[in-house]
This record gives C-alpha cells, structure tokens and sequence, in this order.
C-alpha cells in the first residue's frame, strides 16, 4: 500500500515548483530558463507522487517520458500528453546548462505553465 504522506510530499513539491514558474513568469519573464525549469520539475514531481499513489515503483530518473510511461501502464488517460510533456523536457533540460542557451518565447513560457497546470490538475483530481 502506498504512502499517503509521502505522495502528499511529492504533490506539495510540485506544488510549489508550479506557484515559483507562475511567479518568476509574472515578476521577471526573462528568466525563461528558471522558468521552464520549474514546469519541468512540477510535472515530474507530479508523475513521481502518482506513481507512488498508483504503488509503482520508478528509478529516480527525471526523464518525464520514462515517467509518463510507467504512468500509462496503469492509467490510459495520460497517453495524450506525450508530446506536449516531451516539449517541456526538452526546454528544462536543454536550458539547464550554461553551454546551451535557448531563448524561449513568451508563447512558449505560457504554454509550458499552461502544461504543467494540467498534469498537475489532473494528478490531483486524480488522487483526491
């Protein structure tokens, strides 16, 4: 049987990621790498407390499409995300190095908010 603390914790932490993306989004938009960043990381953290919910066990990875697919092998409902949760990967992980600079749109910003929200969303109807 899962932890309901600890998928509580994981939920907290993505929680938090997400607030910190929409404020850095609204107090200093240039900061499109922490900002990416932080979706990155809510919609990982996310999967990761689903996961522990579902009582499937992961490697502590942040690939999101390694994540996303454990997810699908026992909720189908997710298996509509995969491209726009490999779009966000690929922005966090990209710009997290400073030998790759990636200049992101603010359409692109808002999107990648916009994804995380509703992985976010949907794990917590999900689980509650």
């Amino acid at each position: 049987m899962p932890s309901n603390e600890l998928v509580q914790s994981w939920f907290l932490k993505a929680a938090r990621d997400l607030e910190t993306a929409k404020i850095v989004a609204s107090h200093m938009p240039d900061f499109d790498d922490v900002i990416a960043f932080h979706c990155q990381q809510t919609i990982e953290k996310s999967l990761k407390g689903y996961l522990v919910f579902l009582d499937l066990e992961f490697k502590p990875v942040h690939d999101l499409g390694y994540l996303l697919n454990l997810t699908v092998t026992k909720d189908d409902s997710f298996d509509i995300y995969f491209e726009e949760v490999d779009r966000i990967s690929r922005y966090a992980v990209q710009i997290r190095y400073p030998d790759t600079i990636i200049n992101l749109t603010n359409f692109q910003i808002q999107e990648a908010i916009a994804i995380s929200d509703l992985i976010y969303n949907l794990v917590k109807e999900k689980i509650s």
